[in-house]
């Protein structure tokens, strides 16, 4: 298994939003999404399971990822990211995360 890299993930994510938005944010605009992302992981016990691949929790997951973000985006006056461009930024990090298990 690889080890999460802060560039390829933002790199990947990147590569997942529309070519107006991948140049707007910064690196920090998307690794303060990632952080979110563990952020929700570590409050609800995920980073200690192994879970087995089902598919439908892996919807519900992205579903509550992207909600949960949306709430934190509120919060954080200081974050550029649109709303609108969440669900491809959580999408594309669940991607790299995936793909760190399957290299």
């Amino acid at each position: 298994m690889k080890e999460f890299d802060e560039t390829e993930v933002t790199k990947r994510i990147r590569e997942s939003l529309p070519e107006e938005a991948a140049h707007t944010y910064s690196d920090d605009d998307l690794l303060n999404i990632v952080d979110m992302i563990w952020d929700y992981y570590e409050m609800n016990g995920l980073l200690d399971i192994d879970t087995a691949d089902d598919e439908e929790e892996d919807l519900d997951l992205q579903a509550e990822l992207v909600d949960y973000c949306k709430r934190m985006l509120k919060k954080d006056k200081g974050c550029k990211i649109n709303p609108e461009h969440l669900e491809a930024i959580v999408n594309a990090e669940l991607d790299y995360e995936d793909s760190l298990d399957n290299d």
